[in-house]
């Protein structure tokens, strides 16, 4: 018990596999997922930060490395089911608030109780780093998701993650946001693909939505 326990347990992470159940010619873990989030949210602060806006950068690396920890309690529940309705992903985000506060209780010693009970709540709140690790975080889903369709995945379940990855952070007002679309995806498009799946017209059609 203590904080040796907290230290075991990250290794949960990297034994944790996104898109469970499904086929992929790459496997991805928790750990190296809140990792690549890390660095999404460096570069995406970078852009914010070259238009003005003022970032609080202990607190965004906080929220991209901690933003999945909770999940070592629950697993990696599929996101299609994660965002079925509100309704349940507000019950999920509750059930893993409510075991990390648990955690922290039961295992920490009481003088970082409430240091880490701020460290592990969700991060992505209306704050700017919240904003940018709810966009990191979906930015992922979109690069995991094209890859496999990249390679010939046909499963539908990867254009249906890559879709609504893509329109989420399309919604997200920021400056990083249309940095990405207007730069990075075109030359995700320009990328060589063994795909039966035509990504450039799925891609152009969540673009069109709203526009």
């Amino acid at each position: 018990m203590g904080v040796h326990t907290y230290f075991k347990s990250l290794s949960k992470l990297e034994r944790m596999y996104r898109c469970p159940g499904e086929f992929l010619f790459e496997q991805h873990n928790v750990a190296s997922h809140s990792f690549k989030v890390a660095q999404y949210c460096q570069f995406l602060a970078e852009v914010e930060a070259k238009n003005g806006v003022e970032i609080d950068w202990k607190s965004l690396y906080e929220k991209a490395l901690n933003h999945d920890y909770p999940e070592i309690f629950i697993g990696d529940i599929k996101t299609p089911v994660k965002y079925s309705s509100p309704e349940m992903r507000e019950m999920i985000a509750q059930v893993e608030e409510g075991m990390a506060k648990k955690f922290v209780e039961e295992e920490l010693p009481v003088e970082f109780q409430e240091i880490y009970h701020e460290k592990l709540k969700e991060g992505k709140d209306g704050s700017i780093e919240g904003m940018i690790l709810a966009v990191a975080d979906k930015l992922d889903q979109v690069y995991e998701s094209f890859e496999e369709i990249q390679r010939g995945n046909t499963d539908m379940v990867f254009v249906q993650i890559y879709q609504n990855a893509l329109k989420i952070i399309k919604s997200i007002d920021l400056h990083c946001v249309r940095y990405f679309l207007d730069n990075v995806l075109p030359e995700m498009m320009d990328e060589k693909t063994n795909s039966t799946v035509d990504i450039r017209r799925i891609t152009e059609e969540v673009l069109r939505e709203g526009a």
